[in-house]
């Protein structure tokens, strides 16, 4: 185990309820303590991303940062940047 993963549904909601905020806090907080990479799931938007950053995760996933695409088509997006 190295990475823990915040479910999308308290990402989906940082910012509008108190409780995913502090839910995320406390899964960030718990695997620093592990010493764990955290992955946020379901990042749809820039504010959501920065939020995450700012409680300290480091790792997205999430339709910000790209839609879900066939093999071929995200190894020529990579070759290409």
């Amino acid at each position: 185990l190295d990475q823990l993963k915040i479910d999308q549904s308290f990402v989906h909601n940082l910012g509008v309820r108190h409780t995913d905020d502090v839910i995320v806090q406390t899964i960030i907080g718990m695997a620093r303590n592990l010493e764990l990479d955290v992955m946020a799931e379901g990042v749809e938007t820039p504010e959501q991303k920065a939020v995450l950053a700012e409680y300290g995760c480091l790792f997205f996933q999430g339709y910000l940062l790209g839609r879900p695409m066939p093999v071929e088509q995200l190894q020529e997006m990579l070759l290409n940047k």
